[in-house]
């Protein structure tokens, strides 16, 4: 595995770890009431590669699955992320 690969790889794990934890978290806040996490924040997680984690998330821990914007969105970002980190592996890998 070259260089670039492996940097985007671990990149890519550690925004998508990112993106889940963000998820859980908020949702854990929004059980006990508390502060949010801002959806932009989440939306802007899953724009710089943690789409991945933030679906999972979505599904595991049944969390904004009622918002048009993330149950549309999110998938959405998700082939966005996967047509342009590919173009980056394919290009510069």
């Amino acid at each position: 595995m070259k260089e670039w690969t492996f940097v985007v790889f671990i990149y890519l794990l550690v925004v998508n770890i990112v993106g889940y934890q963000l998820m859980v978290i908020d949702k854990k806040r929004a059980v006990r009431q508390r502060y949010r996490i801002p959806e932009r924040k989440l939306f802007l997680t899953a724009w710089l590669g943690g789409a991945l984690g933030v679906l999972t998330a979505m599904y595991n821990k049944r969390h904004k699955t009622q918002h048009a914007t993330f149950t549309a969105g999110i998938p959405f970002i998700l082939l966005v992320n996967i047509f342009v980190f590919g173009f980056i592996l394919i290009r510069f890998g």
